[in-house]
């Protein structure tokens, strides 16, 4: 079954994460997404990440999805040139080159717009295209710094950490995903394509809450905290007694009463110290005491048994293996395996979010580097064998 985007036509211009995720997403939901790569290095996804036992790499596999490969070297004027012919055929463009690279190149929005009215070009970057700090260099580390993610997390004797993984690049490709998909919804009713910025930084700003309300509105500060929210509780890492941890989420009143029920301490409930949610949280420490001095007496599957059987929020703290081997996972199929022309099946996260009627579908892995190219550069233009063959001599393709 196609999905949702299918017939609509993608470029995907740049490299790395934030930009190559946004085009992911589009092309797990049917669209024809064009990658423009580098025709000898290709995408620094392709090397980035770790390796299987013969050196491949399982990074690209996943974010290159779905995509096709054509090589052109951008620098050329030629090269360009046929960028401006794709783009007059094409429905989103999604670039995340530093701002102004474009505009060198003859590839700006104003310039493409004159081409192609309806096209809405998708531009991913650190700062976004205006400000002071748009000229800078930003890479997700700085920008979930000054998007104020970075200060809160961690402990509060430490300096602070990341996630583990980019979720400034991934949180900005699924804004520039979520702006394309706007701007569609726009252009079905006027017809007028337009220009999505998605930054970096203010991908990070925008899941920051209310730290910005708290200060602003009361001169409060949020500082790192560890494990838990400052004032939520119980909502913690708890010790178990076979040396696990498990996450329980009992911060409402009601689901408090049944982890006291559960514990067979219902009288917890009715303590002054706990009995709602602005005392538990005047006593968290308290309450988080007294909690894990009850999970330290069971195992890790016995209090998430229980707990799911009393209708408390708990789980384990998943690993990659423990997501494979999990039957929730296996019944909603949120991980799936799709075969590789070189390194056979691979695991992956599936297509999501998971519609009724027109559900997204991963076609392909990551294509080899210009795998594609004579296909898109016939298919899409009418390049005819002999002119393709000129592009590839003076190494423009």
């Amino acid at each position: 079954m196609p999905g949702p985007l299918a017939g609509i036509r993608v470029l995907e211009m740049g490299q790395l994460i934030a930009g190559p995720f946004c085009g992911q997403l589009l092309a797990d939901f049917g669209a024809e997404v064009v990658k423009i790569e580098p025709p000898k290095a290709g995408d620094a996804m392709r090397q980035w990440g770790r390796t299987d036992a013969e050196g491949r790499p399982l990074w690209w596999p996943v974010i290159a999805r779905g995509k096709k490969s054509l090589t052109l070297d951008l620098r050329k004027p030629e090269a360009q040139g046929v960028v401006r012919e794709l783009a007059a055929k094409t429905d989103i463009l999604v670039e995340n080159f530093r701002v102004g690279r474009m505009e060198e190149w003859g590839l700006g929005y104003d310039a493409l717009k004159a081409i192609n009215p309806a096209l809405i070009m998708v531009r991913v970057t650190g700062f976004g295209q205006t400000g002071p700090y748009a000229d800078r260099a930003g890479f997700a580390s700085v920008c979930e710094a000054m998007g104020g993610l970075r200060y809160i997390a961690g402990y509060p004797d430490r300096p602070p950490v990341r996630a583990g993984i980019s979720i400034g690049d991934t949180l900005a490709g699924q804004s520039g995903f979520q702006g394309a998909l706007l701007a569609l919804h726009h252009r079905q009713r006027t017809g007028e394509g337009q220009m999505v910025d998605a930054s970096i930084f203010e991908a990070v700003l925008s899941v920051m809450e209310s730290v910005v309300s708290e200060y602003d509105g009361g001169g409060h500060v949020r500082e790192r905290s560890g494990s838990f929210l400052p004032g939520i509780a119980p909502s913690n890492a708890y010790p178990t007694g076979d040396g696990e941890t498990v996450i329980i989420g009992a911060n409402q009143d009601s689901l408090f009463r049944r982890l006291s029920q559960a514990m067979g301490r219902p009288e917890l409930a009715e303590d002054e110290r706990f009995a709602n949610h602005r005392a538990r949280g005047r006593n968290q420490s308290e309450c988080d005491a007294v909690v894990a001095e009850w999970t330290a007496k069971h195992t890790a599957h016995e209090i998430v048994d229980l707990l799911a059987e009393a209708g408390v929020p708990a789980g384990l703290t998943y690993k990659a293996p423990d997501m494979l081997d999990d039957p929730h996972f296996q019944a909603r199929q949120s991980i799936t395996r799709v075969e590789d022309p070189q390194i056979g099946p691979i695991a992956m996260q599936n297509v999501f979010p998971k519609l009724s009627a027109s559900p997204g579908g991963i076609e392909r892995t990551g294509p080899e580097l210009g795998e594609h190219t004579d296909a898109v550069l016939g298919g899409w233009l009418g390049y005819d064998d002999a002119k393709i063959a000129d592009l590839r001599a003076a190494h423009v393709v």
